[in-house]
């Protein structure tokens, strides 16, 4: 209630869209960052003329089967750009559409034909100012110049727990301009006139994203509950109801809308006209430019150029035949180097630890503030913003984005990581540094129960490859992968490569297999991953010589593997071989299912030490010894 007056407003004469094709490519982005007012959004979808959004939907608001959710879900192609409620998040979505947006006009916009051409438009309220993540991403927004994007404050001095003042006492304007953005203050959020002069101000400064500080005033309309914590969530109640149409001389019965108001809302009309004149303008872009045309069309609908299995089948075998000795976050940008030429489309950046991640590849151009003609991104030391910014580039279109830090450091992501799981999106995650092995820099950076969270997280693939084939398998996987995020998990330290013939290679793809094998039945399985992959074959070894039989499984995907077939499943770890023994330098409780009642984890269920890697590795047991020794504690 509080925000509708400036919904009216953009929503009728400033937004460009199109009800009747809510994936437009060239439609302005609109943001409900404050989430917890989704049916101020679902209204006006309503009004415009989404089908997906008929009145009974409205009446059904919070109930299961409908799209009116108590908090905005995105559905891919659907009207909604963003799930949102978590605070500070949608306007770190809408930096990366507004960064999306700037980065292809770059790319593909040509005189006379800007086909990339539109606004990233956020309604934010007070609660996702005070997130951090809020300016992580709005500083970042400042310094890229992003004048396209346009955020609308609701600031109404109300937060759930009352007024703000007793924890809220920032300038919000002398913040924001700080930042580098233009600053409109003290607008009347209820006065159309002054809240359509500020729309018009802010569109005139191309260089600067803008802060519209709009004055409201929550529930408005209430007139007894207005201005007060009592609107923010719970109903008015019938009294209350009553008493607020009376107020806002409103007669017509609930979920009717009088025919006048009716068609002046309905923007199918416009929309239609909005983006037929674009149709034509691309249509003369593409009589000039054919090949950008049908590049931007193949990029904005997701899909991997027509080459891509073919070329990544050799790009595979090319790693494999080089059979480099390095640590998998070296392997990563051995993979980057390799697949990066044939996908234009790959943008990514690192929270300050490019030298370390080694995100940055052969081909990769940083943007900047006055030049977004590039694909990678300085997004400085930022890890929950930057990975809100690359689930917003990627829900705008046209790029798939990767990131990269410290594994321990995802947990700063944690938040934004649920939300692209959630709306299942892509989004690639390389995080370096697995594990005790980064060494010297002690438990504060050696992550030991970062792995096992990401693989609890439901539709979140967890990838930890042993060397330079897993890792190009894992990457590989990520980019087709289009339904949900994607980690990587590599070493800081060097790892082996393993020999392999061409059938394992292909079964990497199948998340585990049968790396190492014995002549006959084996006596014990040792399953790996990552750093101890290379562990569990000189164990296996070992054990060779004292006539047991070890038969060693790499597992760098478990929520693969346990997605292939029973009969895979059961050909890689064979129900009668229970003696079984999982190597992983991290936390040992998802492994049990594996292991088994007669099995053993080796693994690190408590913080690390500072030292060098080696000799921690020996010290938590992380040793052929102790493996052999393991395994024959399980086979006795």
């Amino acid at each position: 209630m509080g925000m509708a007056d400036i919904a009216e407003v953009l929503w009728n004469d400033y937004l460009r869209h199109n009800p009747a094709n809510p994936a437009w490519a060239n439609r302005d982005r609109f943001v409900l960052s404050n989430g917890h007012g989704s049916m101020l959004l679902y209204s006006l979808l309503h009004l415009t003329g989404y089908g997906d959004f008929p009145i009974d939907q409205l009446r059904n608001f919070r109930q299961f089967g409908y799209r009116t959710a108590g908090h905005p879900e995105y559905e891919p192609g659907g009207p909604i750009e963003t799930t949102t409620g978590p605070l500070g998040q949608g306007v770190s979505n809408g930096v990366g559409m507004a960064m999306a947006e700037k980065m292809l006009a770059a790319e593909f916009n040509r005189p006379g034909h800007d086909i990339v051409d539109h606004k990233t438009w956020v309604f934010l309220g007070d609660g996702c100012l005070m997130e951090g993540i809020s300016h992580e991403a709005c500083s970042l927004a400042g310094t890229l110049k992003l004048g396209k994007l346009i955020c609308l404050y609701d600031d109404n001095n109300i937060s759930i727990d009352g007024e703000v003042g007793a924890w809220f006492t920032d300038d919000t304007a002398k913040r924001f301009e700080s930042y580098g953005w233009q600053v409109i203050p003290q607008v009347d959020g209820h006065d159309a006139a002054a809240i359509a002069a500020a729309i018009e101000e802010a569109a005139v400064d191309s260089d600067r994203p803008t802060l519209i500080c709009c004055k409201t005033i929550i529930g408005f309309g209430s007139p007894n509950k207005q201005g007060t914590a009592a609107t923010h969530g719970a109903p008015l109640g019938d009294d209350e109801i009553a008493a607020a149409r009376k107020t806002l001389g409103w007669d017509a019965a609930p979920f009717d809308i009088p025919a006048n108001i009716a068609t002046a809302w309905d923007a199918k009309e416009r929309g239609a006209a909005t983006e037929e004149a674009w149709n034509e303008v691309f249509a003369g872009y593409g009589k000039e430019h054919p090949e950008l045309a049908a590049e931007f069309v193949r990029r904005m609908s997701g899909q991997l150029p027509d080459s891509w299995s073919d070329y990544a089948d050799k790009a595979i075998a090319a790693i494999d035949a080089a059979a480099e000795n390095v640590a998998t976050r070296k392997a990563s940008l051995i993979a980057l180097n390799a697949f990066a030429p044939a996908l234009p489309e790959l943008a990514g950046g690192s929270a300050d630890l490019t030298g370390s991640n080694l995100t940055k590849h052969n081909g990769s151009v940083p943007i900047s503030g006055d030049d977004a003609g590039g694909n990678y991104i300085w997004f400085g030391v930022r890890e929950f913003g930057m990975t809100a910014i690359c689930n917003g580039m990627r829900l705008h279109g046209g790029w798939l984005p990767y990131s990269g830090t410290f594994l321990t450091f995802s947990d700063y992501s944690r938040n934004a990581l649920r939300m692209a799981a959630l709306m299942k999106i892509q989004n690639v995650l390389v995080y370096t540094h697995d594990s005790i092995g980064l060494g010297e820099d002690g438990p504060t950076h050696q992550p030991v129960e970062h792995t096992a969270s990401l693989r609890l997280m439901p539709n979140m693939s967890v990838w930890r490859p042993c060397d330079t084939v897993e890792t190009a398998v894992a990457w590989r996987y990520a980019i087709e992968r289009q339904d949900g995020p994607t980690s990587l998990v590599l070493t800081r330290q060097g790892l082996p490569h393993q020999q392999r013939n061409a059938a394992q290679i292909l079964a990497v793809a199948r998340g585990g297999y049968v790396l190492k094998d014995t002549d006959g039945v084996a006596d014990i399985v040792l399953i790996a991953t990552g750093s101890e992959v290379a562990l569990a074959v000189t164990a296996a070894e070992a054990l060779a010589k004292d006539g047991v039989q070890a038969r060693v499984v790499s597992m760098p995907c478990t929520d693969v593997f346990d997605a292939q077939d029973s009969a895979y499943r059961e050909s890689v770890l064979p129900a009668a071989v229970s003696a079984r023994v999982v190597i992983e330098a991290g936390v040992t409780a998802s492994w049990w299912r594996y292991a088994g009642s007669a099995g053993q984890v080796i693994g690190l269920d408590r913080f690390g030490e500072s030292a060098p890697a080696d000799e921690l590795f020996e010290h938590f047991g992380f040793s052929t010894d102790n493996v052999v020794a393991v395994a024959k504690d399980v086979l006795n």
